[in-house]
């Protein structure tokens, strides 16, 4: 790699740590193509992306922006997990680093804040953006819901008079 392509691998680094929503520090020692493929493909269902980093790369693309701390995260083959989400990435790599042993989250970073592996799992067990917003949704409509049926209830009541008269004169 030469002098060129570090620099564009550099800003190609800072741009995905610009557009994460939180960006999880996996080792994946041991792993075979077809793991790392079905890894792959389970981040991209959820909107999520992996890549295997170089740990002087990153380095030099957060330019020390997280501290010592976050520095320690990049020792060893360093794959990041990262979507524009902050859930998802972290949801599918802690699942996947429970059903493979060769495959493990060491931690990962948010904006500036460092995240150790529990912070992670944490992470992890929040509902998603779009689960949030369902509930959310849900919240609003069940009022609406309630005064309809409200509204509704009288005229109903109403209507079931009116009816029982009708049939009571026509007997």
């Amino acid at each position: 790699m030469d002098r060129a392509q570090k620099q564009d691998a550099i800003e190609a680094l800072k741009g995905v740590f610009a557009d994460a929503g939180a960006v999880v520090v996996t080792h994946y020692k041991g792993l075979t193509v077809a793991e790392m493929t079905d890894l792959r493909g389970k981040l991209r269902e959820q909107g999520a992306k992996l890549q295997v980093v170089k740990n002087t790369l990153v380095q030099k693309a957060l330019g020390g922006s997280i501290g010592e701390a976050g520095d320690a995260l990049f020792k060893g083959p360093v794959a990041i997990a990262f979507a524009a989400d902050p859930v998802s990435a972290a949801k599918v790599a802690t699942q996947y680093a429970k059903d493979n042993d060769k495959f493990s989250v060491i931690g990962g970073f948010m904006g500036q804040q460092v995240l150790d592996k529990n912070s992670v799992t944490a992470l992890a067990t929040l509902p998603s953006l779009d689960q949030l917003r369902a509930k959310i949704i849900g919240l609003l409509q069940a009022p609406a819901t309630k005064i309809a049926g409200v509204l509704q209830a009288p005229a109903g009541q109403l209507a079931r008079v009116v009816g029982a008269y009708a049939a009571k004169d026509a007997a």
